[in-house]
């Protein structure tokens, strides 16, 4: 059984969809950022950089995204381009993309305090400059969509870059609050094509409504209401 540490609408969604598609018996245990979960002792031994998701898997704590999404797709054979697959270094290469370069962008966009101290100005030059690279990096990912052959961007199924990729959009246009709608999907036409295929899988829906999330959650996304804990 996989233990998957989560919190509502955090990247731990991307691990749960996974295994929802997977079909993977797995538990889900809340980390509740209400009461600083995730920097408790117990947490912290399991990850100690006190991020959230982590995985349990083969009896050991597996932590960042990207790691544990690999893992178990490498582990399963799903939504995967195989070891063997000419493809790889490509699959590899915009998954890490995504890991390094768009969803660590999201994270100074979330908290800029973190970065920049709290300072009026220093908080509002770093969170422009921080929107002029998510454009830029969705930009990117917006020009490689539109050179596939396929609405998904390795082929005519989804990998993890598109799940990756789905959820952070689904951040990127809600997130954080008093910039809601400066980034919208509308405006890259080619990923937004593959986020409204996303939202018709049963697995993508099962995962979403897990954690409170419902409607067009990627295309044109609004807050969760997740049954427990807090989202972002």
């Amino acid at each position: 059984m996989i233990s998957l540490y989560y919190a509502p609408d955090n990247a731990s969604l991307i691990v749960r969809i996974l295994l929802e598609e997977a079909g993977l018996p797995y538990e889900a245990i809340l980390v509740d950022r209400r009461a600083q979960g995730q920097n408790s002792a117990e947490y912290l031994r399991l990850n100690p950089n006190g991020l959230i998701p982590v995985c349990i898997i083969n009896n050991e704590p597996v932590f960042e995204t990207a790691a544990i999404v690999l893992s178990l797709a490498d582990t399963h054979n799903t939504f995967n381009v195989s070891i063997d697959d000419p493809q790889r270094p490509q699959f590899l290469k915009w998954l890490f993309f995504l890991s390094n370069s768009l969803h660590s962008d999201l994270r100074q966009r979330f908290y800029p305090e973190k970065y920049v101290g709290s300072g009026a100005d220093a908080l509002e030059a770093f969170n422009k400059l921080t929107l002029e690279r998510l454009q830029q990096r969705i930009g990117i990912m917006e020009a490689a969509y539109g050179k596939s052959e396929s609405h998904y961007l390795m082929g005519s199924d989804p990998t993890l870059i598109d799940i990756y990729l789905a959820v952070c959009l689904r951040w990127a246009q809600l997130y954080p609050g008093d910039h809601k709608g400066e980034i919208d999907s509308a405006e890259y036409p080619a990923i937004h094509k593959m986020l409204l295929l996303l939202e018709g899988r049963a697995a993508m829906v099962r995962a979403c409504e897990k954690e409170g999330i419902a409607g067009t959650f990627f295309s044109s996304p609004d807050y969760a209401d997740p049954p427990e804990g807090v989202a972002l």
